[in-house]
């Protein structure tokens, strides 16, 4: 009970947190902000985090949890459903949001943490190398390298797409990025039975 009583602290503590780095960004963030936020103690937070930078930390690393545990699908049809849902969720959690807006500014409050890159890049790379398993890929598609290069794309889609629309039209940008990319790297059986549509985005958004 007291273990569970502390996940749900920790869960508050990073959602809270996560609320506020979103609306103000790191500098605004105080940390009394973040506790009215959650209504709970400095004591609380300390227990958790040993400061305002370990919570961005965990803001940013706790990304993939916002998606990767609702997926069902396998292979490349997975690592298209992964960028669809990311582009659905940036519009609606503040978790995702934040983790994504700190990340892309960590240099500003003096952070250099390629973790979070690198966990996405991971996570694509084992679809893609499931994908290979079950005989989707073409000859000589590398997944370390396709991983890293759609969590590129990704990167810089979202960034524009937040400028142009408020992140409105970025769903579209991710379908025109897999109708581009699919063709090189897919066999054309897959490449004709991915599905791209924006009812792949499926995760609950509670």
């Amino acid at each position: 009970m007291k273990q569970e009583r502390a996940v749900q602290t920790r869960e508050s503590l990073l959602r809270a947190a996560a609320e506020v780095f979103d609306e103000f960004g790191y500098s605004g963030a105080s940390i009394n902000r973040i506790l009215k936020r959650a209504g709970l103690t400095a004591g609380a937070l300390y227990f958790h985090f040993d400061s305002k930078e370990d919570l961005a930390r965990a803001v940013m690393n706790s990304q993939p949890e916002t998606i990767v545990p609702w997926l069902d699908s396998r292979g490349l049809q997975r690592l298209v459903d992964l960028t669809l849902n990311w582009a659905r969720r940036l519009q609606v959690d503040p978790l995702l949001r934040a983790g994504v807006r700190l990340t892309n500014e960590q240099t500003s409050f003096g952070l250099q943490d390629a973790s979070p890159y690198e966990q996405w890049v991971e996570i694509m790379a084992e679809c893609l190398r499931d994908a290979h398993e079950r005989g989707e890929l073409q000859a000589g598609v590398e997944p370390g390298e396709v991983a890293a290069f759609v969590v590129e794309a990704c990167t810089g889609m979202q960034m524009f797409s937040a400028v142009v629309s408020g992140r409105k039209d970025l769903m579209e940008r991710v379908t025109r990025m897999w109708r581009l990319l699919l063709p090189g790297i897919a066999v054309p059986a897959i490449v004709a039975r991915t599905e791209l549509g924006a009812e792949r985005a499926l995760t609950p958004l509670d």
